[in-house]
């Protein structure tokens, strides 16, 4: 059963929704499902990442793989490194979430002996900023100079770019398929709250791509154009290393599954998962998977290599997972459990194993990742 929300975050849903409706207004009646999107989490002081809520852990509404245990982060800065100690690069981190990833990297690529001279956050919530950079003076003060927070892509990068969670976030198309063809979902308002309304496409590249995806009328599903845009960008940028995208999804063919015939759009509130995304705007995060067979196209097509492309079992088990968490002497059970029931978690095809995904893009020849030296699923794609 879903918690009550307190009288100020049911005020501070009422002014999202009031934001929502003068948006509508002004573009006349009717915005497509994404510009709803982005303002419910991105609007400013307003939208979901934009305010000052709770969101990650067991104190608010989902739980992340770097909030469940710091053997992700670890792990994540050994497959990394060499490359790092190949380009003699930097780090740029998107969107770091509340900073947890960003101190366990950190820490243990100087245990490593391979700290990069900048370790650059790319952040567009200001809330956020200012809780990563609490945890990065709480936990690394001494690294803290290393850290510098961005706005935008830099023109040139050399080294390793990664994000985690970050592409299902982004806002995505619904594309519902009909007798005629393919309609974009759009939303508009009723009485209070809203509505969903089709129109006929306009977009000439999201005719196109719903074009590429046969469905039987009735179907309804997301296209996500923001994130074919983003790798593209990140392509421009770099000059010589890695990006690791990590994120729940699936490949195109299990992405448009028959079965998935209403899509994979989901509002995760305090750890309930609903299918309503006009619940409570601005208290409640929006997602939906990623298709990586897009995130891939879209790389190669911006000249990148495809470095790999495995589940996220695979790629930490891979890049040395395991002997991290027994650097913890099983004989102490009070610290070793905790972190054997968290790795169970990120590795278990119940749990996180399966369903997220790690994707890899190369530019200007690295060797090989571990993480992808075993179940690689480029074929997949």
């Amino acid at each position: 059963m879903l918690p009550a929300p307190t009288p100020d975050a049911l005020a501070h849903s009422h002014r999202m929704t009031a934001h929502l409706h003068a948006l509508i207004a002004r573009l006349g009646g009717w915005i497509p499902f994404s510009r709803y999107m982005e303002a419910v989490l991105y609007a400013p002081a307003l939208g979901y990442y934009a305010a000052g809520a709770t969101k990650f852990g067991a104190a608010g509404d989902f739980v992340t793989a770097p909030e469940l245990t710091p053997l992700f982060g670890r792990t994540l800065a050994r497959a990394i490194a060499p490359v790092l100690e190949e380009t003699g690069g930097e780090v740029l981190e998107l969107g770091a979430g509340s900073g947890r990833l960003a101190v366990d990297v950190l820490g243990e690529l100087e245990r490593l002996g391979r700290l990069p001279t900048q370790y650059s956050i790319l952040e567009v919530s200001a809330d956020l900023r200012q809780r990563q950079q609490e945890t990065l003076m709480r936990e690394l003060p001494h690294l803290r100079e290393r850290v510098q927070w961005l706005d935008a892509l830099p023109d040139h990068f050399q080294g390793v770019i990664f994000g985690n969670e970050v592409l299902d976030a982004l806002p995505v198309e619904r594309v519902h398929w009909m007798e005629d063809g393919a309609q974009t979902r759009g939303v508009v308002r009723e009485g209070k709250s809203f509505a969903w309304q089709d129109r006929p496409i306009v977009d000439p590249v999201l005719r196109a791509r719903a074009g590429t995806i046969n469905q039987a009328p009735g179907y309804l599903s997301e296209i996500n154009l923001a994130a074919d845009a983003l790798i593209a960008s990140l392509a421009r940028m770099l000059d010589h290393g890695l990006i690791l995208m990590i994120d729940y999804g699936f490949a195109a063919a299990e992405y448009y599954h028959p079965q998935r015939h209403m899509g994979t759009l989901r509002v995760h509130v305090r750890h309930h998962a609903l299918d309503d995304p006009f619940y409570l705007p601005g208290l409640c995060d929006v997602t939906a998977h990623v298709d990586f067979s897009a995130v891939a196209q879209a790389g190669v097509a911006a000249g990148l290599e495809l470095a790999g492309y495995t589940s996220l079992a695979n790629f930490l088990l891979g890049s040395g997972l395991t002997g991290l968490l027994m650097q913890t002497p099983p004989t102490d059970a009070a610290r070793y459990l905790p972190q054997a029931n968290a790795v169970q978690r990120l590795v278990s095809p119940a749990e996180m194993g399966e369903l997220f995904k790690v994707i890899g893009f190369a530019k200007g020849g690295i060797t090989p990742l571990a993480g992808f030296a075993h179940g690689d699923r480029r074929y997949a794609l």
